[in-house]
């Protein structure tokens, strides 16, 4: 079935290169990665019935989930002890299955990406050096997931140690799940939804910043275009009757390059908005959690205090990623005025090619009024602004519950 997924290919038909964290998830992520286009009707088959059995797990692991936290509500230990991995599992169902249920509008958006987006090491060395740079925090970030799960897998080695029969997450079965038979076979489930839910985690964080990146990329490279431009006509100096319309069609052309990336723009906030109002919405309750017992005992709570410390970041580093788009996006309409468009009208000796060209640079300073960010279905915005909100929502909620201690 892996050979069957999507993997990305640049405009020539070579295969994209991924990032590390994108490759796994691609790997380990059946549920949420696309298949390749064209698949056959029993290729597809099967996929949608192993996703079908994967939601009967996740919803297998939220009634015992749920059914600890019953039984613990009215110990406020163990209660939060149970309740991070509680709300991951929640979160992660809803933010994986609705991806699966979208899985071909992914693949399409991806495709988009990769034909127009994308810039590559050979074509922009310093602008792809940037991005690399723009993006080892979200990489960091998805090493520390990946110790949050080796932190889970500790369970079974205590378990072999200590002659326990301990799940991976805190879980009341309404049967013997101790007994060998059904032990084993649910411990594998334990280590299978832990590798979804990582896998997610840290997948599609990555996939986030790298199309936001390279977005802003281009239009770093658009600004940089258009100052050419100018500069080249202003540089030839015999153009006097011509270089107002010359500059025009330069503009034309930059401007059509702006809707186009805006149209690209807008299909990253179809393809995401809703998981990331999701996400958001249950962060500040996971980080007061998970705070709370790496508060408590630090020293017995390793996994916890690993786990705070990848959502912190991993918050952190969207945000900042969503602040850098913001302000590259806030700074066009000023790029288009600062684009020395002055100069050509002073130069040009067409008066009605400067007035189009006037007209055509008012237009362009309109459409760019307004900077682009990815929102939570227009309720949440993905910006540095909005994250320290959401962790001085989270401090506020553990001041509450530690004074109740």
């Amino acid at each position: 079935m892996s050979s069957h997924r999507y993997r990305p290919r640049l405009p020539d038909g070579e295969l994209a290169p991924l990032p590390w964290p994108v490759a796994l998830y691609r790997i380990l992520n059946h549920i949420a990665w696309p298949l390749e286009e064209g698949c056959g009707r029993w290729t597809v088959f099967l996929e949608r019935v192993v996703i079908f059995l994967g939601f009967l797990v996740f919803c297998e692991h939220n009634e015992v989930d749920f059914h600890y936290l019953i039984a613990n509500r009215h110990d406020m230990e163990n209660l939060l002890t149970g309740m991070p991995t509680y709300l991951i599992l929640v979160e992660m169902q809803i933010r994986c299955y609705q991806l699966a249920w979208h899985k071909d509008r992914f693949r399409a958006l991806l495709q988009r990406f990769y034909a127009e987006i994308y810039v590559t090491e050979e074509a922009e060395p310093q602008l792809f050096a940037r991005i690399q740079r723009q993006m080892l925090a979200m990489r960091l970030n998805s090493t520390i997931y990946l110790l949050a799960l080796f932190n889970f897998l500790v369970v079974p080695i205590q378990n072999v140690i200590y002659h326990r029969r301990e799940m991976l997450y805190k879980q009341v079965y309404p049967f013997d799940n101790t007994q060998l038979q059904y032990f084993i076979p649910l411990l594998g489930l334990n280590f299978w939804v832990g590798v979804i839910i990582t896998s997610m985690l840290f997948g599609e964080l990555n996939v986030m910043g790298e199309l936001m990146m390279h977005l802003n990329a281009r239009y770093v490279q658009l600004g940089q275009d258009l100052r050419r431009s100018a500069c080249r006509l202003l540089e030839a100096g015999d153009q006097g009757r011509d270089i107002a319309a010359s500059y025009r069609r330069a503009l034309t052309h930059i401007l059509r390059r702006n809707v186009a990336l805006r149209d690209f723009a807008d299909s990253v906030e179809e393809e995401f908005s809703f998981r990331i109002f999701v996400m958001f919405s249950f962060s500040a309750g996971l980080l007061c959690a998970l705070f709370f017992k790496a508060y408590t005992r630090p020293s017995g709570n390793v996994a916890y205090i690993v786990w705070f410390l990848a959502k912190f970041m991993e918050l952190l580093a969207l945000g900042m990623l969503g602040s850098i788009l913001l302000k590259t996006t806030d700074e066009l309409g000023m790029m288009y005025y600062t684009s020395d468009w002055e100069q050509i009208v002073h130069q040009s000796e067409d008066v009605a090619e400067n007035v189009r060209l006037m007209k055509l640079v008012t237009l362009a300073i309109e459409l760019n009024s307004r900077p682009f960010f990815i929102t939570g279905l227009k309720y949440f915005r993905v910006s540095l602004t909005a994250v320290l909100k959401i962790i001085q929502g989270a401090f506020s909620y553990f001041t509450f519950l530690n004074s109740m201690r």
